[in-house]
């Protein structure tokens, strides 16, 4: 794999390379056990003393070639696949922060995110609290405790569709000596590289964009590499690892420490992993994944512009749209502002569901971000756990319809949502 490949050779053929006579697809390594000649070999294995698959739930060939081309296309040096987004991000924060730390988030949050920051990281004894979209640096500062471990991001919020900025957060979490993490699952690699711009950790929920077809569900977390892991603040990475007899991250696995202690102590005990199959179908999708990214942008674009303009909507959030406050964010950061858009109907949730309800190409699913057009209602779906506060802190309104836009003719698209808005 060449390191001056551009993304979308990267996308094609990034993390395998066939020798002679093998498959030219990856193949799918669907085995759970690996057969070795002789016992050191598994022990060294078990030691961490030599690369290689021994249990699926760890390490697997076919995972690997997903974590690898991933890792590229982020500009990263390494990644772990999990089962879910939700795993991803949870164990993002579970390998820097325990019981009694603090984790700090900007508020535009998946409502799934919310749960997990507000109910189960609490549970373990991990803090997350919340500061506005529109944080300025000494609120930031000010959000920032003693005991706080990661900031925490979404590059374009679901479904709120606030755009990081990724800069700011990054200047204010480096001078206290704690990593960006930063969930970058509607823009994906081909619209935005968090990295460049301060971040340390990049999280996907790989069931979105990556995927693209519905059906595989999966996560991924991926290392910068630069990060100082041994700057006193996580002792975790620099004492030595009772577990695999004294292993000390920073000092044996230098290059990648985040990722080796997340595999082989949040893998190895809490499972999660991303299985063969998924990893085979999430790796096609990557194949195409900037044709279709280009596809989604321009669709969503013209969407959002035929919406604005239309008698029965109310409003419509697209960062794409150049009168968006957002759009500044974009032209900063992005590359596109990816294929989801947010709008209300006039006469409120009733009448917005009306409209979903007559919809003939779109469809209401509990979905985001691939090929279909799809729409939903947060509040009452996706976000419904949440209070009335978070949603609010969350970008989230009553009358909120989210709208994926998929890769089909524009025009068939908007000729449904015109019939479904005239009927509202």
């Amino acid at each position: 794999m060449d390191k001056n490949w551009k993304i979308e050779t990267l996308a094609v053929q990034g993390g395998y390379e066939p020798g002679n006579g093998d498959p030219r697809i990856v193949p799918i390594a669907q085995s759970t056990t690996f057969k070795y000649d002789d016992a050191q070999s598994v022990a060294d294995l078990f030691d961490l003393k030599a690369p290689g698959f021994f249990y699926t739930r760890l390490a697997n060939p076919t995972v690997d070639v997903f974590e690898r081309k991933v890792a590229a296309m982020e500009k990263g040096v390494a990644a772990v696949a999990l089962s879910s987004g939700q795993a991803a991000n949870a164990f993002a924060l579970m390998n820097i922060a325990r019981c009694g730390d603090h984790v700090l988030a900007g508020s535009a949050l998946y409502g799934g995110t919310v749960s997990l920051f507000t109910n189960t990281l609490k549970k373990n004894g991990i803090t997350v609290t919340t500061v506005l979209p529109s944080a300025t640096e000494e609120e930031i500062e000010k959000a920032i405790l003693p005991n706080t471990k990661a900031v925490f991001l979404e590059s374009l919020a679901n479904p709120a569709l606030n755009v990081a900025d990724f800069e700011l957060y990054a200047k204010v979490a480096h001078r206290h000596g704690i990593p960006l993490v930063v969930d970058n699952t509607f823009p994906t690699p081909i619209l935005c590289n968090p990295f460049d711009f301060g971040a340390d950790i990049v999280t996907h929920s790989t069931t979105k964009y990556m995927d693209g077809h519905a059906t595989s569900v999966g996560g991924i977390v991926v290392e910068k590499g630069d990060f100082n892991w041994a700057n006193g603040n996580f002792p975790e990475f620099t004492e030595p690892d009772e577990s695999y007899h004294g292993l000390i991250y920073t000092r044996d696995f230098a290059a990648s420490p985040y990722s080796v202690k997340l595999r082989v102590q949040l893998v190895r005990d809490y499972g999660m992993p991303m299985m063969p199959f998924n990893a085979f179908l999430t790796n096609l999708g990557l194949e195409t994944l900037h044709l279709r990214m280009e596809r989604h942008c321009a669709n969503a674009l013209a969407m959002a512009e035929f919406l604005s303009k239309h008698p029965k909507v109310s409003w419509v959030n697209y960062p794409g749209l150049p009168d968006n406050p957002q759009y500044p964010l974009v032209k900063k950061y992005l590359k596109g502002a990816s294929g989801v858009l947010c709008f209300g109907v006039k006469g409120g949730s009733a009448a917005g569901e009306r409209v979903m309800n007559a919809l003939k190409i779109a469809a209401i699913v509990v979905h985001v971000a691939d090929v279909r057009t799809c729409v939903l209602h947060p509040a009452s779906m996706t976000h419904r756990q949440l209070s009335d506060a978070e949603l609010v802190a969350a970008g989230v309104s009553p009358d909120l319809i989210r709208l994926s836009v998929g890769i089909e003719n524009i025009d068939d698209l908007i000729a449904d949502f015109d019939q479904a808005l005239n009927q509202a």
